[in-house]
């Protein structure tokens, strides 16, 4: 009798846990973040609003590189070329005129497959559409340069020809760091 009126009672603690928690939950002004695009790329690059404590000048110069070598799963778009457009989005958002903000690419690996045209990107992915084909347009209209290693181009087969319009091929994706360092570019770290 003793041991059924204890687990009784586990039971009913439980409950009363589970639906407070989840009472809290449900009247908790705590909501996430609404991820939207633009204002310069309005497919792509979807960022929040920010209350920032760290606010970004309005004359703010970026010169940014972005190193990618992990590629998209098959089909889909690239998140990490897609993180381009959100760093130029979420800064035009904050206010630095998008004329300030400029972003280069350097991709390796086998991210290099993103940066191909579609035969090309089927033959090596089971038939499917390349998912990064118009966000790499999209940059490349708004001014962003897309380097492809060549190095790893070589190694994967990926010619000339089989690049997407505007993108560029460089010696390597060590080299084309260094140069664009050179340049005033600094490495984004994400």
């Amino acid at each position: 009798m003793k041991s059924n009126r204890f687990g009784r009672f586990w039971i009913v603690a439980s409950l009363v846990l589970v639906l407070g928690l989840g009472l809290a939950l449900a009247i908790s002004p705590v909501r996430a973040a609404t991820f939207a695009a633009g204002p310069v790329f309005r497919e792509f690059g979807k960022v929040a609003a920010v209350d920032a404590d760290m606010p970004v000048p309005p004359d703010t110069m970026f010169k940014v590189a972005f190193d990618i070598s992990d590629p998209a799963k098959a089909g889909e778009m690239s998140r990490a070329i897609d993180s381009a457009a959100r760093f130029i989005n979420m800064n035009a958002a904050a206010g630095v005129p998008p004329a300030n903000i400029h972003v280069a690419l350097v991709v390796h690996g086998r991210a290099g497959f993103d940066l191909t045209r579609q035969p090309f990107y089927a033959a090596h992915n089971a038939g499917l559409a390349n998912g990064s084909e118009a966000l790499v347009a999209a940059l490349l209209a708004h001014g962003v340069d897309i380097y492809l290693c060549g190095q790893s181009a070589a190694g994967l087969g990926i010619g000339k020809g089989d690049m997407l319009p505007g993108v560029k091929m460089a010696l390597s994706a060590m080299t084309a760091h260094a140069l664009l360092q050179q340049r005033g570019y600094t490495l984004n770290p994400f």
